[in-house]
Formats: C-alpha cells, structure tokens, sequence
C-alpha cells in the first residue's frame, strides 16, 4: 500500500519533494509536512492549468539542492504560442539565517533573541509570475509561504505570508472583477474582515515609490500572520492557493486569441520594465533570497520577464 501511495504522490506532483516523500509521510501531522505537501500539490496544478492553454509548450523541471540545508523544484516554460514565460517554483530551505536577513525581519518588528549570534530557520513556499505573449493577457504573480524561527530559549516564532495580484497591460473591467472576486470569496469563507485588510496592503506594497504609480490592479498581499492559530492561518493560505487556477486561468482562456497591434506590443514591454524595477528594487521575497547564503540565483531571478523595455 505505501509503495502505492508513493506512486500516486510522485504522478501527482511536479517532482519528489524536497522533504522526501517518506520523511514527510513520517511527519504527516506536522504542520510544515502539510505544508509542503500544499505547495506542491499548488505548484503541479498550476502548471497543468497552464500547459493545458498551450499544448506546444512543455514545462521544464529543475530540482536543486542547497548544501546548507535543503532545495526546492523549479519549473519554467518558455516561449510558447500563449507564454512567454511562466515559471512556477518550490522551495523549502533550513539551516541558520544570515545576519543580515534577520536585520530585514527585525527591522519589521521581529524580536529575534539568537544563540551565540545564530538562528535556526526552517522556511518554504510556492511562488510564481507569468508573463504571456498576448499584450491583453495579464501578467499574473503569486506567492504563499512558511516560515519558522527557533529562538535561543527554544520557542519557535512562526508565520504565513503570501498574496495574489494581476497586472494587466490594458485593463478590462470584467477581467479585473472576475480576479478580485475570486480571491474575496477564498478571504470571505474565513473573516469577512480579512479581503479589505489585504486588499488594501497588496495595493500599498506593489507601489513603485520613484514613478509614482502602483504595478498592476492588486488583489492580496500578507506577512507575518501568526494568528488566530496556526491551524487556521494554514486553512486560509490553503483557501487562497486553491483560488490561484480560478481567478487566472478563465482571463487567459479568454483573450490569448485576441488580436494586437506592435503599438500594443511596445505597451506591453514598458509595462513590463516597471514589472523588472518593482522586483529589483523593492521586492522583500527577492531582497530576502539575495541575502540567503546557498539560495539559487535562477529561481529568485524567475520573476524577470524574457523580454522587456
């Protein structure tokens, strides 16, 4: 039967998890088990939603290792009829946070007490940007993650963090209702008081301060959720990663046909450089990976489209 349910596991996902798969059925009641398994079942359904709107195109799969502590799976799919590029990623990594990735999380009101300068860590999670060829395709990005901290007492500091949001390069009423609705009803099903609030954050961080201007038309965006209690902020991120393939996919579907002009193709790549300087500049899940010792360049960089201006 274990040998089955090991088959079962490998065909649903992507690639063997990080973990491995006999050392998560171990944990299985342990959160950051449940956790990783969610990512990835997140990140293979994603990329069969995706594969399936662009049959020529297949998703290349990387599985790396990082030898301080462990990996993650990385798979891109580039240049198809509908993307241009999507790259949807795993990563769970562990050993001790570096000086100044710490320095970032104390900066954000962490109170981190090390031992002889170290801490312990143990983070994870699934991101994704996608980037389609089609100038009335939006560009789509999320993320959801874990982390966890041990503190020189031994208590463990953990929290989620995550978000979905949209940037269109032409904006389409219905398109823009469709996604926040969908994402309104995964908040909804939890506290009616949650969809505003990171509505709301997800429109302040995706702000770039030197243009001016927000990056796209938001969606949502949380960090450093460690209440009600761990079970339910785990239910909620789990609500929200399953309405990532129903708030995206019905838009591409509907407009990876549609015709444009290389007016609306010279649009789309400025739109996009704006894309490139938020991510460089302010993005804290990039900063974050820049300062991880060990952390894989190519992954923290996917977010880059293949073209912009």
């Amino acid at each position: 039967r274990e040998d089955e349910e090991e088959k079962e596991l490998r065909q649903r996902f992507m690639a063997p998890p990080v973990s491995g798969l006999r050392e998560l059925r171990r944990r299985r009641r342990e959160l950051r088990s449940r956790m990783e398994l969610l990512i990835m079942e997140t990140q293979a359904e994603v990329c069969r939603a995706l594969a399936a709107l662009d049959p020529g195109a297949s998703f290349a799969v990387d599985s790396w290792e990082r030898k301080e502590g462990g990996g993650g799976i990385s798979c891109v799919l580039q240049d198809g009829e509908v993307f241009e590029k999507a790259g949807v990623n795993v990563s769970v990594v562990s050993g001790l946070l570096s000086e100044e990735a710490a320095r970032q999380m104390r900066s954000r009101g962490k109170s981190l007490k090390a031992k002889d300068g170290k801490l312990p860590f143990c983070a994870m999670g699934v991101s994704s940007v996608i980037h389609p060829k089609n100038p009335h395709v939006p560009t789509m990005h999320f993320n959801y993650r874990y982390f966890e901290i041990e503190e020189a007492d031994g208590t463990k500091q953990w929290w989620f963090g995550g978000g979905t949001d949209l940037t269109p390069t032409y904006l389409n009423e219905e398109d823009a209702i469709h996604f926040h609705k969908t994402l309104k009803e995964a908040c909804d099903k939890h506290d009616l008081k949650l969809y505003p609030k990171y509505k709301k954050w997800c429109d302040d961080y995706f702000y770039i301060k030197h243009r001016g201007e927000r990056r796209g038309i938001g969606g949502i965006f949380f960090d450093d959720v460690d209440s009600p209690s761990k079970e339910e902020v785990f239910q909620f991120v789990k609500s929200c990663a399953k309405a990532v393939v129903p708030c995206y996919i019905p838009i591409v579907k509907k407009h990876c046909h549609d015709s444009f002009t290389p007016e609306e193709k010279l649009w789309q790549q400025l739109r996009r450089g704006r894309y490139v300087e938020f991510n460089l500049v302010y993005d804290r899940g990039t900063k974050f990976g820049l300062l991880t010792p060990g952390s894989r360049i190519e992954s923290i960089l996917m977010s880059l489209p293949l073209t912009a201006r």
